[in-house]
């Protein structure tokens, strides 16, 4: 479960952590609209590594790998299931072409996981909320996305308590056929439904002590305001975008097989 350290915000200094978060989630948004167009390896492997400097400067190494270490296990079924329905669905494909278009599907899996790594690791929750209200979102969205954010990394730590627990009392997790570990993952799952229950009828009370809603004009001790930073980073993620849209359109990317044939 430490692959969801990926995905949970680190207080840390630095550049993009100082970024606006309306900025950032623009940016997030582009790379997504930019890794759906393509569907060569070339292209989505240039945006794996732009991101890389990004990483570094926002000093989330360490999770950025333990999530991308996880995602493998996805990547692998993704890279799987691709090459499957591609050859025997696919039509008269050659057995390169098919393996390239799975590995681009998986990059793609991949270029997300990482875009939105960086936002999440870089970005505050209470800031993300923030920001989605001064854009108009109702202040009840806000913090419905808020708070499953918050919610993601405590049951994901709860998940792996439970784990620990049922495994000191000799439940085998990895024994048997594929169906047989289903199985055995149950008592895992009810404990954490439960809790998730429990947890959420407490969240629940506590809200209605403190008269949730009962305001409907919210003040807040904090306004976000954007810099020439942010308007800088709004203003490289649209470049990309645009010389991304440009490329797709007017110019032909060269797969590897044809590069390796050339």
């Amino acid at each position: 479960m430490s692959m969801f350290d990926g995905l949970k915000f680190r207080n840390v200094s630095s550049p993009i952590h100082r970024i606006d978060p309306r900025a950032k989630f623009i940016y997030v948004c582009v790379l997504f609209v930019i890794a759906v167009l393509f569907n060569q390896i070339i292209p989505l492997l240039t945006i794996f590594l732009i991101q890389i400097p990004l990483i570094i400067a926002a000093k989330v190494r360490r999770e950025w790998l333990r999530l991308i270490r996880g995602s493998i296990f996805f990547a692998t079924i993704i890279f799987t299931m691709n090459i499957i329905s591609l050859y025997f669905y696919g039509g008269q494909q050659s057995l390169e072409s098919i393996i390239e278009y799975s590995l681009s599907m998986t990059l793609r899996f991949i270029v997300l996981v990482e875009s939105f790594s960086i936002f999440f690791l870089t970005t505050s929750p209470d800031m993300l909320g923030l920001s989605l209200e001064q854009m108009g979102v109702p202040y009840e969205f806000c913090f419905a996305f808020t708070t499953a954010i918050r919610f993601v990394p405590v049951l994901a730590e709860e998940a792996q308590t439970i784990i620990d627990a049922q495994r000191a009392r000799g439940l085998e997790l990895e024994g048997g056929n594929f169906m047989k570990r289903i199985r055995n993952y149950v008592p895992i799952l009810i404990p954490l439904i439960v809790n998730a229950i429990r947890r959420s009828l407490e969240m629940a009370e506590a809200m209605e002590s403190r008269a949730w809603g009962a305001s409907k004009k919210r003040t807040n001790i904090y306004t976000l305001k954007m810099q020439k930073g942010d308007y800088a980073f709004i203003l490289i993620s649209i470049v990309m975008l645009a010389a991304s849209i440009y490329v797709w359109l007017f110019i032909k990317i060269p797969s590897i097989t044809q590069i390796l044939q050339a």
